[in-house]
C-alpha cells in the first residue's frame, strides 16, 4: 500500500521532502521553496498526498505519474516545460507518450487514475529555457534537460546554489530514454550541461538524494553516462553476426532479464534503434541487408 511517510532535509533555504524509500519509484522526492513574497513546490510526488505543504505555485520537471502524483493536493497555478504541456493537460496524452499496446495501455492508464491520483490539468501551462520565477528573495530558474522526456527540467535556485536535476538521477539503472517523445542524443547533451553548472547541491528526484559539492556529482554523473556507454559495448558485443531490431530488443540493453511486463518489449526496441543510430553514424554499425545489422 502506498504511504505518506515523508521526512524533510534543509539545505540553505531549500528543503526537500524525500519521499518514502528514499523516493524509489514509485515515490519521488519533491522540492520545497519559500520566498519573502511565494513559496513554490517542485513534483508533488505521491507522498506528499494527504500532507502536501502549502505553495502558492507548483513546477513540474516533467509529465510522469510519480513527479504529479500529489498534484490533485493543489489548486493553484502549475507549471511544465511546453513540451510536456499537453501531457500533463491530459492523462490519455500522457498514456500515449509510453508507446505501450493497446490492452497495456488501458491497464496503465487505470493504473494512473487509481494508484497516482492523475488527473487532467487543463489549467496547466508552460515556460520555456531559463524562465525565472521571484520568490522575494529567492529565485528558481528553469534549466531545460530534455531527453528523458522532451519537456524534462531541472532549477537552479538561488542565492542556495541548488540544482534539482530531476530524473538525470544518477541511480545504477542509468539513463531512461524509451519513451515514445525521448531522445539519447539530447539526453547526452543535457548531462553535459549539468556538468557545467557548479553549484553547492545538487538534488535527484529518487534514490540518490542530494550530492554536495560539483566534484562528487560529476564523479557520480560520470558513473551515469557510463551505463550508456556498456549498452553500446553490449550491442557491439552481440552485432558480431548479423542481427534485427527485434532480436536486439529480446536480447536487452536496459531491463534485467527476470524483469517481465508489456512496456519491456516497446522501451527495448526503442532504446535499440536508437543506439543502432549512433552506432551507424559513427561507422561502427552496418545494415549488412534490409533490417539486419552487424558489427564492422
Amino acid at each position: 500500500m502506498p504511504t505518506t511517510e515523508l521526512t524533510e532535509q534543509q539545505y540553505g533555504g531549500v528543503t526537500v521532502l524525500v519521499g518514502a524509500d528514499l523516493g524509489a519509484y514509485p515515490y519521488a522526492n519533491s522540492v520545497l521553496v519559500r520566498g519573502t513574497a511565494e513559496t513554490l513546490v517542485v513534483d508533488p510526488s505521491l507522498s506528499l498526498v494527504g500532507a502536501a505543504p502549502p505553495a502558492d505555485l507548483v513546477l513540474v520537471s516533467h509529465a510522469h505519474e510519480d513527479h504529479v502524483a500529489g498534484l490533485a493536493e493543489y489548486n493553484v497555478p502549475v507549471r511544465v516545460h511546453e513540451k510536456d504541456l499537453a501531457a500533463l493537460r491530459s492523462r490519455e496524452v500522457m498514456v500515449e507518450g509510453y508507446g505501450l499496446p493497446p490492452d497495456a495501455a488501458e491497464r496503465t492508464d487505470a493504473m494512473l487514475r487509481d494508484q497516482f491520483h492523475v488527473r487532467d490539468r487543463p489549467d496547466a501551462t508552460g515556460f520555456e529555457d531559463g524562465a525565472v520565477f521571484d520568490l522575494g528573495g529567492r529565485t528558481v530558474t528553469v534549466v531545460h534537460l530534455p531527453g528523458h522526456t522532451a519537456g524534462h527540467c531541472g532549477f537552479l535556485i538561488e542565492p542556495d546554489g541548488f540544482l534539482y536535476v530531476a530524473d538525470i538521477d544518477l541511480t545504477s539503472f542509468g539513463p531512461y530514454y524509451g519513451d515514445v517523445g525521448s531522445s539519447l542524443t539530447a539526453f547526452e547533451a543535457s548531462m553535459r550541461r549539468c556538468r557545467e553548472i557548479g553549484v553547492r547541491w545538487y538534488g535527484t528526484a529518487h534514490q540518490k538524494g542530494v550530492i554536495e559539492g560539483a566534484g562528487e556529482f560529476r564523479r557520480r554523473l560520470d558513473a551515469f553516462v557510463g551505463v550508456v556507454e556498456r549498452r553500446d559495448a553490449s550491442l557491439l558485443a552481440y552485432l558480431d553476426e548479423p542481427r534485427t531490431v527485434e532480436e536486439i530488443a529480446e536480447h536487452r540493453l536496459v531491463y534485467r532479464p527476470h524483469v517481465e511486463g508489456p512496456h519491456v518489449e516497446p522501451v527495448e526496441r526503442r532504446t535499440a534503434v536508437q543506439h543502432l543510430g549512433r552506432l551507424i553514424d559513427t561507422g561502427r554499425v552496418t545494415e549488412v541487408e534490409q533490417g539486419r545489422f552487424r558489427a564492422m
